[in-house]
C-alpha cells in the first residue's frame, strides 16, 4: 500500500493541551488550532518525504525505513529517529519521548501522537 498523496485535515483531538506539553507558545497554539493543514507524502519504495504545510508554516522530512534519519519536530527542534513499518500501512517512530504512529486506511490518514498519557490525533482524507 503506498502512502503517496496529498492529504487534508479534517479533525484533530487534544491539539490544544498536547502543543502546551510540548512548550509551544499560547499565541502559535491559538492561531494552529483553525488551520486547516495539507499533507504531502511521496514514497519510493522505503524512502519518504513528508511536508506538512500549515498556514505559512512548513514542516519537511525525509527518511529511509528502518535508518536513523534527522527529523524536525512540531517545535522546530531536530531530533534523531528511525521510522519502522508495521504491515504494509503503519509507520512508527519514536522521537525524543514522543511517540508517532501513523496508519494509512483507504484514503485516510491518521496520526497519532503520543507523549506520556498525552495523546494528539489528527485524521486527514487524501484530495
Amino acid at each position: 500500500m503506498s502512502f503517496t498523496g496529498k492529504y487534508e485535515l479534517q479533525s484533530q483531538e487534544n491539539f490544544e493541551p498536547f502543543m502546551k506539553a510540548l512548550g509551544l507558545p499560547d499565541d502559535q497554539i491559538q492561531k494552529g488550532k483553525d488551520i486547516k493543514s495539507i499533507s504531502e507524502i511521496v514514497q519510493d519504495g522505503k524512502k519518504f518525504k513528508v511536508t506538512v504545510t500549515t498556514g505559512s508554516k512548513v514542516l519537511h522530512n525525509e527518511f529511509t525505513i528502518g535508518e536513523e534519519c534527522e527529523m524536525e519536530m512540531l517545535t522546530g527542534e531536530k531530533v534523531k529517529a528511525t521510522v519502522q513499518l508495521e504491515g504494509n500501512n503503519r509507520l512508527v517512530a519514536n522521537l525524543k519521548g514522543l511517540k508517532s504512529v501513523t496508519e494509512l486506511n483507504g484514503d485516510t490518514i491518521t496520526n497519532t501522537l503520543t507523549m506520556g498519557d498525552l495523546t494528539y490525533k489528527r485524521i486527514s482524507k487524501r484530495i
